[in-house]
């Protein structure tokens, strides 16, 4: 009896209440720097803290092209080369405006900064600041994301 309750419970009720991740694409912005690579991290613009541009995917966009329009919209990242392929992921849950929470998988795409702007988008709602992998690491609150930058 104890196990028909678990498979119910696991193969049926469960599936019903646990929400699917949507997804994100984000872009972690580097440029050589001595003794190895700088990352560009941003600001939120609902809790000031340090995070990469992010944002949902787009309508005629690949995932990494998506991610690079955020590098440019969020950071002023106005050219940079990009892989397709994701360098990895992270997990978190977003808070909105109703309290709620939304369950997020985010891909990061590695995007080298060839040419940036100080007049994009969002400039007025966001700081900027290039730091080292172990550092961005430090800064950012996402476990995940955290890992990934320092295995950058």
């Amino acid at each position: 009896m104890q196990q028909s309750l678990r498979k119910f419970w696991s193969q049926t009720l469960l599936p019903m209440l646990v929400r699917p991740r949507r997804l994100q694409v984000a872009a972690l912005c580097w440029r050589p720097a001595a003794g190895g690579r700088e990352v560009l991290l941003i600001t939120s613009r609902d809790t000031g803290r340090w995070v990469l541009p992010k944002g949902w995917p787009m309508v005629g966009k690949t995932s990494a092209e998506s991610a690079a329009q955020e590098a440019w919209e969020e950071a002023g990242v106005l050219k940079g080369r990009f892989e397709d392929v994701p360098l990895g992921q992270y997990h978190y849950d977003k808070r909105l405006d109703n309290g709620a929470l939304e369950p997020l998988e985010t891909l990061v795409y590695g995007v080298e900064v060839l040419e940036m702007r100080d007049d994009f988008p969002e400039a007025r709602e966001r700081s900027r600041n290039w730091v080292s992998p172990a550092e961005a690491a430090r800064l950012v609150d996402e476990p995940q994301l955290s890992a990934l930058l320092g295995r950058f």
